[in-house]
């Protein structure tokens, strides 16, 4: 029996504990603002039926809660509940580019595909790389996101003396850094440069690692008309180097960093040997698709790092296998179709992705790929671990009510009209999957519930604990 008046669970019986001793009985049942009842509730100690009551926007409690206790019961018979999706690389576009994206229609594609939180990129117009900008996109999202967010901080040349300040801001998800070129302006493709802003990180910087240089050299491998040259000309060794570089300089300055996107079997085999200090992340897109998709997809596959041939894709998943893959992000970046038309070199890397992370990811679940304890892993207790996040990315009393809920059995379709991104495409439109989210829950509120969008846009920002905000 618990003590001084915290909920316990005898047997399979909800009873609240009397600071005297006793076991308060009928009439006495604690009540709840809503109780989520018979789902299979997938947790730090495994999988099973259990109810959870939520009061206050948070987790009161665990187990078999009796009927009549809540204001609200919802029915997820069937259903397995996770705690929320948090995507921690998306790139929703405002200020700057909003005929691509916003804030707001980023997050509605999030809740959408089951994602109760995001931490957006820099590379917007202007750059994140100042407080008053870091502010700016916070007021930005008060009252218009449908999830809760944080905004990653660009770290360059002119801010790196400010950025131990930046990064510990209200809402910052951290430092990001571009050591090669993509969408945006931001680069700091230099050893000094880099070294630099890790003298002063005491968060956890994330990496877009590209070698600049290389990819200079190389712009002549480019074909005009064929995307299919794009892994050629952005090729492993770009990869591979600049992440050797990178893992160097925060072993020489003690920093913990993250590397973006891997999409290289070497890069696994090297971080393999350098996890003390380097997390990294992997993309449903470099974990499904190859470059044999360029003859079919074309510009819809260009992306940065590019998708590459099977053996790199099968090397990511050795990565994940072995633990060296420590969270799973979307990098949702979103252009026009008319955008991606363009003839390649013009057309744009990018492509959306935060309403099919959930999806494409629990049909490699179904198909055997991937564990569910794991999905759990990389998508929410994976970046609660990494970035500090408070409240958030496990089913405990005392956290967030943040919940995606799913129907592992559920066949369906992903096409184009269901993409809720202003972008209104995605790479996976035909592709047929097993496993769909149906609710998203975001501090205790049903936000989407069977594919409708239910609930008003109260995000809000993520807190951390390294940060006190």
């Amino acid at each position: 029996m618990g003590h001084g008046g915290v909920a316990c669970f005898v047997g399979t019986g909800y009873v609240i504990p009397d600071p005297m001793g006793g076991k308060r009985g009928d009439g006495m049942a604690q009540t709840f603002d809503r109780v989520l009842r018979g789902g299979i509730v997938v947790n730090h100690d495994g999988e099973g039926a259990r109810d959870i009551g939520i009061r206050d926007g948070r987790i009161a409690a665990i187990g078999s809660i009796p009927r009549d206790s809540a204001g609200e019961e919802i029915d997820c018979a069937g259903l397995h509940i996770l705690p929320g999706v948090i995507d921690s690389q998306v790139h929703f576009r405002e200020p700057g580019a909003e005929h691509k994206e916003d804030l707001e229609t980023g997050s509605r594609a999030a809740v959408l595909g089951g994602v109760t939180a995001v931490f957006e990129m820099p590379n917007t117009n202007p750059l994140t790389t100042s407080g008053a900008a870091l502010a700016d996109k916070l007021t930005r999202a008060k009252g218009r996101m449908h999830c809760d967010f944080a905004f990653w901080v660009g770290g360059t040349r002119e801010n790196a003396s400010d950025v131990a300040e930046l990064e510990r801001l209200p809402g910052a998800a951290g430092i990001k850094v571009f050591m090669g070129s993509s969408t945006g302006s931001l680069l700091v493709e230099d050893d000094e440069g880099v070294r630099e802003i890790l003298m002063r990180t005491r968060r956890r910087a994330a990496f877009h690692s590209e070698d600049e240089f290389r990819l200079r050299e190389r712009l002549d491998r480019r074909v005009e008309g064929d995307p299919a040259s794009h892994p050629v000309w952005r090729d492993e060794e770009a990869a591979l180097s600049c992440t050797r570089r990178l893992v160097r300089i925060a072993e020489e300055t003690g920093a913990r960093i993250h590397v973006l996107h891997i999409s290289t079997a070497e890069e696994i085999e090297f971080l393999k040997g350098h996890k003390r200090l380097v997390t990294a992340e992997a993309t449903p897109h470099h974990l499904t698709l190859t470059a044999d998709d360029y003859g079919r997809l074309g510009n819809l596959l260009q992306m940065n790092p590019p998708v590459r041939e099977r053996r790199h894709r099968d090397g990511v998943w050795h990565g994940v296998e072995q633990g060296v893959i420590d969270v799973l992000g979307s990098d949702h970046a979103p252009h026009t179709l008319e955008e991606k038309a363009k003839p390649y070199p013009a057309s744009p890397s990018g492509m959306t992705g935060v309403q099919t992370l959930v999806p494409v990811m629990l049909d490699h679940v179904a198909k055997g790929s991937l564990s569910l304890q794991r999905f759990v892993d990389l998508t929410s207790a994976g970046p609660q671990r990494l970035f500090g996040i408070a409240g958030k990315g496990r089913i405990a009393v005392g956290y967030d009510a943040d919940f995606t809920v799913v129907d592992l059995k559920r066949k369906e379709t992903i096409r184009n009209e269901w993409i809720g991104s202003r972008a209104g495409w995605t790479p996976y439109d035909g592709l047929s999957v097993t496993g769909w989210p149906v609710g998203t829950v975001i501090r205790g509120e049903r936000v989407m519930w069977d594919g409708e969008i239910i609930g008003p846009s109260n995000g809000e920002a993520v807190r951390f604990a390294e940060t006190g905000a």
